[in-house]
């Protein structure tokens, strides 16, 4: 029996089977996503967008302190002027007149927060935050707070943070948060929460959400889901209703992992539509499973181009499913590049495919490097079909020892096959526990040869359950030879459905032989015959001719012929003898005969004999008596004897 080894080349991994851990990131983490990141002073607009503080006029243009003083300085009206932007190369009028007006305004803000006025004091110091300028911000910014304005209060809390003076930082959140500030709560809520203090931090969370703070509601959601409560859905949509489109994504995880996929793509399509490249990504996923492959093919591009290296491999398999594999390389170099073990992968295999192995182990190699140990199994399959023995076992073993299944499954067969069964058996056992049906199928083999029957079968059924035809066929035959015919037809054609031509022609014959299901029984031959099965060929070509169809007939025995089949050469000859094609007739008898065939040696005998070649007549009449069977020695003996009785006299 034949040790089956995977000989798969690990390009492929359901796209986006790994799993997503988004957990939100911190006030720290300047993500371009929405998320707890954002500055605590920041707030979301209707379009998801954010902004800076939400104090003070709106869209300014921000430019560097330099900039403000050199354009105040400047004739916007002088179009000689280089700087103006004649030359494509300076700030254009638009730029500068808003330069000038932000310079305007924030001269009569400082003017009336040096006269005492705690509001321009506030509003100055949200403009020197949003420009970076802390260190000026700060007194103004003290000053408006003291006065107990909570805008003042929550801008300071971010100035000290991003100090580093944490605790300063909380005590002016929690002040603007008890005076009913949102993105104060919010922030507070993070801080807490990253120090361990759940139950504040879900009170504060709770006190932005209610107050319609989208990012403090993504954020509840997320300290929830981290507590596997119910509830963390209900805030995830708040916050996506409100246009945050990390929620949206992180919703339609839920949803689809409790089996909604409907309205897991709706919040996917939302989150895709806002640039987000994971959603997009998943939304290609459910597309691509349903078969809407181009409208799966454009979010797959569209989440690539937003850096998405997973989308990029995506992708790549989507077209060259389609046939376009220099467009499918492309990709997956793109997604290589990026760090994408299962791309490089691809693109090994596509290379180890065309013969270039020199590139394909430099794909495998990169694969490795990015921590996708198919990289070093598929480097034991090349190096094995390079004829690299030991070098091929290195990177099995590599691989093995990391826990890939199929590797431990190749490293077992190398084992055994020099003969260290014992070192063999742990490798079989590891691949099969970890779910390798090849490995669970090689480890009954190995029982089977030691008599260990019982043990066999338990490794086969296993195999056999997660749909390994060979291993149907050990249970069928089993059951055969118990007599269990009921029991047998069952696994034949469990060991059929799992693609063992074996088991479909023994399949077959049952029914055949039962003789009262011969439709289905010629169903099972002719796709053990297109599976090149020789000995249903040769029981199609028989069929044929009893129906008449000798060109079908003609057709099927040669196939069978060429691939070796004696049974099916002798057939043959018959046939075209019988078509008047003598000549060629002789030359399928003869080689069914060299192979052994009784029944051509006979016949070759008897023409020899018809064309009083009675010394080349003997030598095919020996030759039958010893290949058989028995009826056929038998006659090939009698001619034997009558040669003989002519040769001496």
């Amino acid at each position: 029996m034949k040790l089956i080894g995977n000989s798969g080349t690990g390009e492929r991994l359901a796209a986006g089977t790994t799993a997503d851990t988004d957990t939100g990131v911190r006030p720290t983490d300047q993500s371009t996503d929405q998320s707890t990141g954002n500055l605590p002073a920041q707030r979301t607009t209707a379009g998801g967008d954010t902004d800076v503080t939400g104090y003070g006029p709106e869209r300014l243009v921000h430019l560097t302190a330099d900039r403000v003083a050199a354009a105040s300085t400047r004739d916007l009206t002088d179009p000689a002027d280089p700087a103006d932007g004649a030359d494509g190369t300076g700030d254009s009028f638009e730029t500068a007149l808003a330069a000038r007006e932000q310079a305007a305004l924030e001269a009569r803000h400082r003017g009336s927060a040096d006269a005492g006025d705690p509001n321009a004091a506030s509003q100055l110091g949200a403009l020197l935050l949003r420009r970076g300028d802390l260190r000026d911000a700060e007194p103004y910014l003290r000053s408006a707070a003291a006065a107990g304005l909570r805008a003042a209060a929550n801008n300071l809390g971010v100035l000290l943070h991003q100090q580093g003076h944490r605790t300063e930082a909380a005590q002016w959140w929690r002040q603007a948060a008890v005076a009913g500030s949102a993105p104060a709560a919010h922030a507070l809520g993070l801080q807490l929460r990253d120090q361990g203090e759940e139950e504040a931090a879900e009170y504060w969370l709770h006190f932005a959400a209610e107050q319609g703070h989208p990012l403090g509601a993504y954020a509840l959601g997320d300290l929830m889901e981290h507590r596997r409560d119910v509830r963390a859905e209900r805030w995830f949509k708040t916050a996506a209703d409100s246009g945050h489109r990390e929620a949206a994504y992180r919703l339609a995880r839920m949803r689809e992992a409790a089996g909604d996929k409907d309205t897991a793509e709706t919040w996917y399509r939302t989150a895709a539509a806002r640039s987000h490249a994971r959603a997009a990504l998943r939304l290609g996923v459910l597309l691509e499973a349903r078969g809407d492959l181009d409208e799966a093919a454009r979010w797959y591009r569209q989440s690539a181009q937003n850096g998405e290296a997973r989308a990029a491999c995506a992708l790549g398999f989507l077209l060259r499913d389609t046939g376009d594999l220099s467009a499918a390389a492309e990709w997956w170099q793109e997604a290589a590049e990026a760090g994408d073990g299962t791309a490089a992968n691809a693109l090994g295999a596509l290379h180890a495919g065309r013969g270039e192995n020199a590139v394909a182990e430099r794909w495998y190699r990169a694969a490795l490097d990015a921590g996708d140990h198919n990289g070093a199994f598929n480097l034991g399959l090349l190096c094995a079909g390079a004829g690299r023995e030991a070098q091929a076992e290195q990177w099995y073993r590599r691989a093995a020892y990391a826990g890939h299944r199929e590797a431990c499954n190749a490293l077992a067969i190398v084992l055994l096959q020099r003969g260290d069964e014992s070192g063999a058996e742990p490798w079989f056992s590891k691949a099969a526990e970890a779910g390798s049906v090849d490995g669970a199928f090689n480890l009954g083999v190995l029982h089977a040869g030691r008599g260990e029957t019982r043990q066999a079968q338990e490794w086969y059924a296993r195999a056999a359950a997660e749909g390994h035809g060979e291993a149907a066929l050990q249970l069928a035959v089993a059951q055969e030879q118990r007599g269990n015919l009921a029991g047998a037809l069952e696994r034949y054609r469990q060991a059929a459905d799992g693609g063992s031509a074996e088991g479909a022609f023994r399949l077959a014959s049952l029914l055949d032989r039962r003789g009262d299901a011969d439709t289905e029984a010629e169903h099972w031959y002719a796709t053990a015959a297109d599976a090149g099965h020789r000995r249903a060929q040769v029981r199609m070509g028989v069929r044929a001719a009893e129906r008449g169809a000798l060109q079908i007939a003609e057709s099927w025995y040669r196939r069978a012929a060429e691939g070796g089949s004696r049974s099916a050469a002798f057939n043959l000859g018959l046939l075209l003898a019988r078509q008047d094609s003598e000549a060629e007739a002789m030359l399928w008898y003869t080689r069914a005969a060299d192979a052994g065939h009784g029944r051509a040696a006979l016949r070759l005998a008897l023409l020899a004999l018809r064309r009083g070649e009675a010394v080349q007549a003997e030598n095919w009449c020996r030759r039958a008596a010893e290949y058989g069977p028995a009826e056929v020695a038998e006659r090939a003996g009698r001619l034997l004897g009558a040669l003989d009785a002519e040769l001496s006299a």
